[in-house]
């Protein structure tokens, strides 16, 4: 089975396009989608329309939780921006969408860790970045799941990693942001930085032998444009991460 997995979309709705564009070349069986759909100074409507469209199994993340269900006036920027262009049965739709999917009996998907869609899974905050957690604080996070592959995203950072023998975890990293920064964020002090503008998603092979191949795709697609839409917003921070990749 070939699974394509995309997650963090955040409205960019050419970055989507493109990766669509790329998912439909590779053929794979099933796409996956990770959560946080909409959230950003973007194309949010047109993006979660599109989505809908497409109907992949999709997880809520944080973002599509706080903008699905917190009261308006306790959004942030991004969230709000969202939350504005959407209607009610839009984000209502979102609020429905399911913490977690169990994509087969070896693959099982989250956004954050399995039990909190806020956390990340493969990282932790280091001064202003992010960096790779041990190997046996990832294993505390996964709790109860043993499944030989965990999909994730949240952090914007594409990783695979071996966290036992014949366990390893998938960051996806993400299809619209490739970096922010979050010390604007309540309880954030830190950047999160993929190093290149484009958009990313991740295909995986689950080999009927045992095992896994996987392939990280990074996307080119015309960044100017959502670099455009995010300034005509006045969020200088989204232009510089969608533009390149880094925030420093």
């Amino acid at each position: 089975m070939r699974i394509a997995i995309v997650s963090d979309i955040h409205g960019n709705l050419p970055a989507l396009e493109a990766v669509i564009a790329n998912i439909n070349a590779a053929k794979p069986d099933l796409v996956i989608n990770l959560g946080d759909l909409v959230s950003g100074p973007l194309w949010p409507k047109e993006t979660l329309q599109l989505l809908q469209s497409l109907n992949w199994p999709t997880i809520r993340g944080n973002c599509d939780r706080a903008v699905g269900a917190h009261p308006a006036e306790k959004l942030g920027a991004s969230d709000r921006f969202a939350y504005d262009r959407l209607s009610v049965d839009e984000r209502q739709w979102l609020r429905d969408l399911p913490l977690t999917h169990q994509v087969s009996k070896r693959v099982f998907a989250c956004h954050g860790t399995p039990d909190d869609d806020d956390t990340y899974l493969l990282e932790r905050v280091e001064g202003q970045y992010l960096v790779t957690a041990p190997r046996e604080i990832i294993l505390q996070k996964l709790g109860k799941i043993t499944t030989p592959l965990v999909l994730c995203g949240h952090s914007h950072i594409p990783q695979f990693i071996q966290v036992a023998d014949g366990r390893f975890v998938l960051n996806v990293g993400s299809v619209g942001l490739p970096a922010h920064d979050a010390r604007n964020v309540a309880e954030h002090v830190y950047f999160s930085e993929s190093g290149t503008p484009h958009a990313k998603y991740a295909l995986v092979t689950v080999r009927d032998s045992g095992g896994f191949n996987v392939q990280q795709r990074c996307v080119d697609y015309d960044f100017n444009a959502a670099v455009a839409k995010a300034a005509e917003a006045g969020r200088a921070d989204w232009v510089q991460g969608l533009k390149t990749g880094a925030m420093t």
